[in-house]
């Protein structure tokens, strides 16, 4: 994966990788900022004013800024996360400008009208309210809150529905003042474009734009803890968590392996033990979480309340298992494959492609070249896996459950069944 990058003087990175055999372009603007860059007051402003921004400039109605894409065949979307807010396009080559002009357009000159602030509220208070009616979706945000605790990265990204309906059009002015500047963006393009036309296009309409933001990045710290919400439902939702690494930590790597070991897939060993010879889940599976100053490791479960005392047992004794037994080369060596041909999979993509050398620029202020990070998946040695096992789970869990789940374990015999 080449890139080619031209900073501007205010600060803003322009990258492009072209793939002249291609006849699309995806583009889009990267910004960093999202529900762990707000204030307690401001909780779920992010995702809200990425809503707001398609809603109007003085040039452009909501119509127009849908039509204007779709008028060429033209695809554009955009969203929110705890550390990113994205606004992203996929056209013909020869609509990238056009794509460019509208995406600028929103980013830079939305306004916010009131008759649209009125009903996006309530489009965002639906969306929060479907999140909440779906047990499998709410249970990340519990488990986040829990995971860290009183902190902006615990907070959810859509914010609580009393905090949206208040946010008027000041309120996302003030926010996209302070925190959209040229420092903290990216503006990416893949496919059939010409590097400096591209540079010379966001030049024309961001030259001017502010260089520096002017808000502080609150401290990021896992905590941990216990949550759990009885529901009137068929199923039991079981989040169970640990410590993880940050983005630039030494054993991103490793971690994301071992995670792909212990539930990464149909061949890992949680979905065998627990799905394939217990018959105990329809889903589970682990992650590693990675974010700016700290990250999660988790491993998720969707069973009934019976065999929810019978999973959590199974989970624990799982953990104490790869915790003190190296895995074998084979699942090794698997899981290294697993994680190379994901990656190169997802380079294909023009559009994966521009979100990953984005999101590397903002995160490492580099673009790391396939090589490299295929050579830090090869280095990982079973000792890495294993000890990572160890850091991993010897850290405070965060337990978290929603649904049919009386009976369910205690936070204290989860710890106790950890420590046996």
């Amino acid at each position: 994966m080449q890139a080619n990058i031209t900073t501007l003087a205010n600060g803003l990175r322009i990258a492009t990788s072209n793939r002249s055999g291609t006849q699309t372009v995806s583009l889009g603007i990267w910004v960093k900022t999202g529900a762990a860059y707000e204030k307690l007051e401001e909780n779920g402003i992010s995702h809200f004013l990425e809503h707001m921004v398609f809603k109007g400039t003085p040039t452009r109605t909501s119509f127009q800024i849908d039509a204007e894409i779709e008028d060429v065949g033209g695809q554009t979307n955009a969203y929110t996360s705890r550390e990113f807010t994205a606004f992203y396009a996929k056209m013909l080559k020869e609509d990238a400008e056009l794509a460019l002009d509208v995406l600028s357009d929103i980013v830079l000159n939305a306004n916010f009208p009131e008759t649209e602030l009125s009903k996006e509220r309530d489009v965002v208070v639906q969306e929060i309210k479907q999140t909440i009616d779906t047990p499998d979706d709410i249970i990340f945000d519990y488990f986040q809150d829990k995971a860290f605790e009183n902190q902006a990265l615990g907070r959810t990204i859509l914010g609580p529905a009393e905090k949206v309906l208040s946010y008027t059009g000041e309120d996302l002015n003030r926010y996209r003042n302070l925190h959209y500047a040229a420092e903290n963006m990216v503006i990416c393009a893949v496919g059939n474009i010409n590097h400096q036309k591209f540079v010379d296009m966001v030049k024309a309409r961001f030259e001017n734009f502010r260089s520096k933001t002017n808000f502080k990045i609150e401290e990021q710290k896992y905590t941990g803890g216990y949550f759990a919400e009885k529901r009137d439902i068929e199923q039991a939702h079981v989040l169970l968590g640990f410590k993880g690494f940050n983005y630039d930590s030494k054993n991103y790597y490793p971690a994301t392996i071992f995670s792909t070991i212990f539930g990464g897939g149909s061949t890992s060993r949680l979905f065998q033990e627990i799905r394939e010879k217990r018959g105990l889940v329809y889903t589970t599976y682990s992650f590693s979480n990675a974010h700016t100053g700290a990250g999660v490791f988790g491993i998720y479960a969707g069973t009934g309340r019976e065999e929810l005392k019978q999973l959590l047992p199974v989970v624990t004794d799982e953990i104490k298992k790869i915790t003190n037994e190296k895995v074998s080369e084979k699942e090794l060596q698997r899981a290294k494959v697993q994680l190379k041909a994901s990656m190169l999979m997802g380079l294909e993509s023009s559009s994966s492609s521009a979100e990953i050398i984005a999101r590397q620029l903002l995160i490492f202020n580099r673009v790391i070249p396939v090589k490299e990070m295929v050579s830090r998946i090869e280095n990982v040695t079973l000792d890495d896996v294993q000890n990572i096992a160890q850091t991993i789970f010897s850290s405070t869990p965060t337990y978290t459950l929603v649904g049919d789940i009386d009976g369910h374990p205690s936070y204290d015999n989860i710890q106790n069944m950890l420590k046996g």
